[in-house]
């Protein structure tokens, strides 16, 4: 086999957790470019309904929504149960749902408190979806995986589940006595996601099954430019990423381009943790 053709994931089933997100979108146009069928499963069925007019169908029913809440196990179930009735397998699980409060209007209040006065139901709203979510996913898909004696997992983390925020990118010069801050269960369940695909690529050796991290950088959303320029000093690319820059790594990973590979954490983001 070339290793073109290695990259080819024709008729390989995919479940991406928060697929109607913003780079669950991303990673679902380039699975189906590379031949795979894609089922974006979200939580919000308005986003997932938008996001298939907007990638389109496929000429063979090749991209499907399917409702899932990865904080409940029974949501996990009747949703994995119902990709293998539909499709008949799952070769393929990328676990990208989270909560990650943005810089923007609607979502500041939660980055104004400080660690010790942290709300306890929001860290436990947080590790519900961006750990307990991606466990109770692996947990329930990898057994459909060992059936069929063949797998592969992606978690995606984040840049600052391997480094501390630097909460000063988040200070403006305007209001200098106005502290923000990263909200701490982002970085600490992406940390976490990472050490979880160490010891799942451990466990599932023997199983046929890989499973490995993507660590994306921050994806520039039309953020305000004193935030960007911030970030992007920080980037030893001295720019923030595109929402489709981590697709080329993504397909390695879940294609046979990467077959020998396992436990392993593939970071893009511009030299950032590399300084």
């Amino acid at each position: 086999m070339s290793i073109k053709d290695k990259f080819d994931i024709k008729g390989r089933v995919a479940v991406i957790t928060g697929g109607a997100g913003l780079l669950g979108k991303e990673f679902a146009r380039t699975l189906l470019e590379y031949g795979g069928k894609v089922v974006m499963a979200d939580i919000a069925r308005d986003r997932g309904a938008a996001a298939l007019k907007e990638i389109g169908q496929g000429s063979k029913g090749d991209i499907v929504y399917e409702y899932v809440d990865v904080s409940s196990k029974d949501s996990v179930e009747k949703m994995a149960q119902s990709v293998k009735k539909r499709f008949g397998k799952v070769d393929i699980l990328i676990n990208c749902a989270a909560l990650d409060p943005k810089f923007e209007a609607g979502d500041m209040e939660k980055h104004g408190y400080a660690f010790e006065d942290y709300p306890l139901e929001s860290w436990e709203r947080a590790v519900s979806v961006n750990l307990t979510g991606a466990f109770l996913c692996c947990q329930v898909i990898g057994r459909i995986m060992i059936s069929q004696e063949k797998g592969v997992i992606v978690n995606v983390a984040s840049e600052i589940g391997m480094i501390a925020p630097d909460n000063r990118i988040y200070i403006k010069k305007a209001e200098p006595e106005k502290k923000r801050f990263k909200p701490i269960d982002y970085p600490v369940t992406k940390a976490a996601l990472i050490h979880l695909s160490r010891y799942l690529a451990s466990y599932w050796g023997d199983k046929n099954i890989r499973v490995n991290t993507l660590t994306p950088a921050t994806v520039y959303t039309d953020q305000d430019d004193e935030l960007v320029k911030n970030i992007s000093y920080r980037a030893i690319l001295g720019r923030m990423s595109d929402k489709n820059e981590f697709c080329g790594a993504l397909i390695f990973l879940v294609s046979d381009a990467s077959s020998y590979m396992t436990g392993a954490n593939l970071v893009v983001d511009g030299g950032r943790t590399a300084w």
